[in-house]
């Protein structure tokens, strides 16, 4: 009977402990964290195709305990990373958050400019230009914005990439910060747009010349190249530009690194599956010491995985080095949410995982393959453009500007000249028209004046903004792409681009597939319902039924 109270307390003990233990796995009424993890050029098809070969904590894990929306597309036109990042954080297409293209041709400036190029801004912790570039022509707020809105200023929204464009456009405008990779030091920099100075972690990160310890790394392939093959083409084929004209493994950085005795190419970093390595360091270090995801304001974060879009410029879809990437970012992957599963919990956090876009694969290889596809030659086209116009209308420059599939004509000339805009535009368009490789031509004076509810003349009618789109704007046949001297392109509608994968893990996310039709601009509107807080100012997208119904 004595024992009978210290037993009493020891089963009251166990009872209480097991019941804290319980309490830490109910999610919050609001995640403490939502991370967008986005990896640029990630077509569909790779999570199944490479499958087998990832392990057990990186994709794996996301689809075997989140929900996998199978069927989610991009709904516009020009599929290129700029846009990509501006659409999944405003919530609404091209024609409303203005990100049209990554340049476009401003007629009263006379001048193409840049998205995110802001020479009034400078750079802070890094070279010269590395940092001039702010959120300015974005035109519309974004979720971090919303966010940050909604706390009074009290959340915490970062965004970090090896490419400032996808950094900055994912913040948005009133973020705390964006970081990215400046080519010419190896340090993490950013604008005089959000700070004056580094904070002091940064700079001790940047102190630690990780990018030197990179640089001195050979890049072999994860598994005997035996392993990669019916999956993806030889180790030495004729379809690749490859590093520095290397186009085999392996890659040693050590050798291909310096230019000179006393200087580092840094930017090959993004070029090999290192540059992935580097941007999950610093997204660690990131919410470590900046205590992201700790009171009650929620926070967020989107890492940007970037190697992958230069890796698949150089290489292809088909590549031995595109899969091998995939396979080391899936480590990446898993070390990643094993961390934030130890720092924040998994039922404090919503994580997204997606892509700004997929690849079309190399024309040059399907041709072979006796595909009908091809190179469009814009440079041909203009020039023979150009003769026409002048043998109709006599000599001018009747021609402003060109930039991936958009045609920029010369309003003062037409104008002076006593002629109809929209009959000139038309005559422009049906001369394109004649073009092997190209599909459909449509004016802007079309595009302001009739609605297209479906098809493609609908996903073009969304990437157009009055203000910047282009006066002729070309969609080309499927797997044409123009010729730029990569081993890939993507600037289409078509499934290769447009069709992307979309995997939500963590706070009350159930494991399910969902099969219907999801649109890219749903992601925004998503998060905001499940913070109960204002979409996006711009936001058309609607909050995913199969996700926000469990």
């Amino acid at each position: 009977m004595k024992k009978l109270p210290f037993i009493l307390l020891v089963l009251f003990l166990i009872q209480e402990i097991a019941h804290s233990q319980s309490s830490t796995r109910i999610p919050s009424e609001k995640p403490k964290l939502i991370v967008g993890i986005i990896v640029e050029q990630m077509r569909h098809d790779y999570i199944n195709k490479y499958w087998d070969k990832f392990g057990e904590g990186g994709f794996k894990r996301l689809l075997n305990e989140g929900t996998y929306c199978k069927n989610a597309n991009f709904n516009y036109l020009f599929t290129q990373t700029a846009v990509g990042h501006a659409t999944i954080a405003t919530g609404t297409t091209p024609s409303y958050h203005g990100i049209v293209s990554e340049e476009w041709y401003v007629r009263l400036k006379d001048k193409v400019v840049n998205c995110v190029i802001d020479e009034k801004e400078k750079t802070v912790g890094g070279s010269y230009e590395a940092g001039l570039m702010s959120p300015k022509q974005l035109l519309t707020t974004t979720i971090g914005d919303e966010i940050r809105l909604a706390s009074f200023g009290k959340s915490k929204v970062m965004a970090i990439s090896l490419q400032g464009k996808s950094a900055i456009l994912s913040a948005g405008q009133t973020a705390s910060a964006a970081y990215w990779y400046d080519d010419e030091s190896g340090n993490w920099v950013t604008s005089s747009y959000y700070m004056k100075e580094l904070p002091k972690w940064v700079k001790e990160f940047n102190d630690k010349k990780i990018a030197d310890l990179y640089m001195t790394r050979s890049w072999e392939t994860k598994y005997p190249i035996a392993d990669y093959a019916n999956r993806c083409l030889p180790d030495d084929n004729k379809y690749e530009i490859g590093i520095d004209g290397k186009r085999t493994f392996p890659y040693n950085l050590a050798l291909m690194g310096a230019s000179d005795r006393s200087k580092k190419k840094f930017s090959l970093l993004r070029y090999t599956p290192f540059g992935n390595n580097y941007t999950k360091d610093f997204a660690i270090q990131s919410i470590v010491n900046d205590s992201i995801g700790k009171d009650d304001f929620t926070d967020m974060l989107t890492v940007s995985f970037s190697a992958t879009e230069f890796i698949g410029q150089n290489f292809g879809a088909e590549s031995i080095e595109m899969m091998d990437a995939f396979i080391r970012l899936d480590e990446d992957i898993e070390h990643f949410l094993n961390f934030l599963d130890a720092e924040i919990g998994k039922q404090n956090m919503l994580v997204y995982v997606t892509s700004d876009h997929g690849a079309a694969q190399n024309p040059d290889y399907l041709a072979d393959k006796g595909i009908p596809v091809g190179y469009f030659s814009q440079n041909a086209a203009l020039s023979l453009l150009k003769s026409y116009l002048n043998a109709i209308y006599g000599r001018g420059e009747w021609v402003k500007s060109y930039y991936a599939q958009q045609l920029y004509l010369n309003r003062d000339l037409i104008e002076d000249s006593k002629l109809n805009l929209a009959d000139f535009q038309q005559k422009v368009a049906q001369f394109l028209l004649q073009f092997a490789g190209v599909a459909n031509t449509v004016t802007s004076t079309t595009l302001q004046t009739a609605y297209f509810p479906d098809g493609v003349f609908s996903k073009i009618q969304k990437s157009y903004n009055q203000k910047r789109s282009g006066d002729v704007l070309i969609n080309l046949d499927p797997g044409w792409i123009e010729k730029e001297g990569s081993a890939r392109n993507h600037n289409s509608s078509y499934s290769y681009d447009a069709h992307v994968p979309l995997i939500w893990y963590g706070w009350k996310i159930k494991r399910s597939t969902i099969l219907e039709p999801v649109d890219m601009i749903d992601i925004a509107p998503t998060i905001s319902y499940f913070l109960n807080i204002a979409s996006p100012n711009a936001a058309v997208g609607k909050p995913i039924i199969g996700l926000v119904g469990q």
